[in-house]
């Protein structure tokens, strides 16, 4: 494995283990294949010649999963850009929202139902603090992204929320305590 493996290079040397052992579903298993055959032929290659030196370099295709990160880093750095112009001139907050590890078994088993219920409850907290006086006092913008593997691999599922330091209040105005941070400590 090389000094700074790639997640390619820890699933070649560890996969096999791992299928010995666990069975992923679906999904899990489309994207470990993918990441395993990207740019390395499996999915064509493409020739450049030099036109003046006859020079010939041979480019192999990715894969283009969404989960591959040899796909993603360009078209993600591209994203982030685009949606720079569309940010506001306010705070931000990044809030986690964790489930508990003793639920990791119930959660994997009813995947589509708990991931919404966990969905439902982040959005309720988020609406419910931000609302109160004592934190915001108003409503704010926010988005919601699920990650169900933490950088380990393992199973963690959690919701990352970026949400608007400020908010509206009931009558759609700026809320006055906008300013204030939206969880006190």
């Amino acid at each position: 494995m090389a000094d700074k493996p790639t997640v390619q290079d820890v699933l070649r040397q560890f996969y096999p283990g791992y299928l010995e052992k666990y069975t992923p579903n679906a999904g899990q298993a489309k994207a470990a294949v993918h990441i395993l055959n990207c740019r390395t032929g499996a999915y064509g290659v493409n020739v450049s010649r030099c036109g003046q030196c006859g020079h010939i370099q041979i480019h192999n295709n990715s894969c283009r999963d969404r989960s591959c990160p040899m796909c993603q880093a360009l078209s993600n750095e591209l994203w982030v850009d685009a949606q720079n112009e569309h940010v506001l001139d306010i705070d931000y907050y990044h809030l986690v929202f964790t489930c508990p590890s003793e639920l990791n078994a119930l959660i994997y088993c009813n995947q589509k139902e708990l991931y919404s219920l966990f969905f439902h409850a982040v959005a309720e907290t988020v609406m419910e603090l931000s609302g109160d006086p004592a934190h915001m006092g108003g409503t704010p913008g926010f988005i919601s992204i699920m990650h169900t593997w933490g950088s380990n691999l393992s199973c963690h599922p959690h919701i990352h929320v970026l949400c608007t330091g400020g908010g509206l209040d009931a009558d759609r105005k700026q809320s006055k305590s906008g300013r204030k941070r939206l969880l006190t400590v």
